[in-house]
């Protein structure tokens, strides 16, 4: 195993790592849309409150890892996804800020405001990160210099925005369950009867996405029959798929989060598998794709940053950890509550 292949599994970690804790919390602020009672409000935003900014991290160190491993790469996807990624930053600044900004006035209309803020900020993140993640699937037009030559409007094409709304719906499923987990009494019980509805959507979504993939993406199915790795994953998948509504049914929303976690690292695994080794490919000539070989910096860089990592990865899981640990347990408002 060379570097290369080493920074691409962290890059793909760092995407788990992300996907899992912030995707419970986007879910979190869609369902908001959906929630009436403004104790339950309170409820829901202060059982994300301690841990969102700490989720995002996730993000920010995934988007140093490519930049750092894979520059080319990291060019060629943030111009070409520009505006995009604009939007995307500002509906994540915006949901920052009515998570702080929500309670300092005491006005219906106020909270009103950026609940509305709140609901937007988490909904558009949702979509666009599965709309990206289509495209990247489905591979986006690079010339043979490995540059973009497509526009904004090419990149809603029907197969990424159909990842977007499968990416939605499963958001919603994870938020719902962190949520049955995290409070108690009737908004519990609302909470546990959105999974199985949210859960019949999205393995319908999944179902059709595969069928949708075979056709619109071959190169994806290529040579990865033959890899053990693919049954390992595939199955883990379809295990986790299978137990989140039985453990929900059984009120066991901890493992059902820790099933639905799984789907996404299998999910993701799967996605990686398939790429492996390209990182951005070629709509136009599969030939013209970035790879982890010829998009990465030099093997000098790899190396120094792989021991940047090997020191800061761990403090951010522990930190993670910690966190989690430290406000754990069902969500009890108080003064200082949001």
């Amino acid at each position: 195993m060379d570097l290369n292949i080493i920074w691409f599994l962290l890059v793909a970690i760092l995407l788990v790592g992300y996907a899992i804790l912030d995707g419970f919390d986007l879910g979190v602020g869609i369902l908001h849309f959906f929630t009436k009672n403004e104790n339950e409000k309170r409820t829901s935003i202060n059982a994300i409150g301690p841990v969102w900014d700490g989720n995002e991290v996730w993000l920010l160190t995934a988007g140093g890892a490519l930049f750092a491993a894979f520059p080319i790469v990291y060019a060629t996807v943030f111009s070409g996804f520009y505006l995009a990624f604009m939007l995307l930053l500002f509906a994540l600044i915006f949901r920052a800020v009515s998570l702080e900004f929500r309670g300092k006035v005491d006005s219906p209309k106020w909270r009103r405001y950026w609940d509305f803020a709140f609901v937007i900020g988490s909904l558009l993140p949702a979509i666009l990160y599965g709309v990206a993640i289509g495209n990247i699937l489905r591979g986006i037009p690079l010339n043979e210099n490995g540059l973009f030559t497509g526009n904004f409007f090419q990149l809603l094409n029907p197969y990424s925005v159909l990842v977007g709304i499968l990416s939605l719906i499963f958001f919603v499923m994870h938020g719902a369950i962190y949520l049955a987990m995290k409070t108690t009494g009737a908004q519990q019980e609302r909470n546990s009867k959105i999974i199985p509805k949210v859960w019949i959507a999205f393995v319908t979504a999944y179902f059709i996405l595969t069928l949708y993939t075979i056709f619109e993406a071959k190169y994806l199915f290529v040579g990865i029959i033959n890899n053990p790795l693919f049954y390992i994953l595939f199955i883990l998948l379809i295990i986790s798929i299978l137990y989140i509504p039985v453990a929900a049914k059984a009120e066991k929303y901890g493992r059902a989060f820790i099933a639905s976690s799984l789907v996404i690292a299998s999910m993701i695994g799967l996605v990686g598998l398939s790429l492996f080794p390209r990182l951005v490919p070629s709509i136009t000539n599969l030939d013209y794709s970035l790879t982890i070989y010829n998009a990465s910096s030099t093997p000098r860089t790899l190396e120094t940053m792989l021991i940047m990592a090997l020191i800061g990865m761990p403090m951010v899981i522990g930190y993670t950890i910690f966190i989690y640990r430290a406000f754990k347990g069902k969500v009890v408002l108080d003064e200082h509550s949001y």
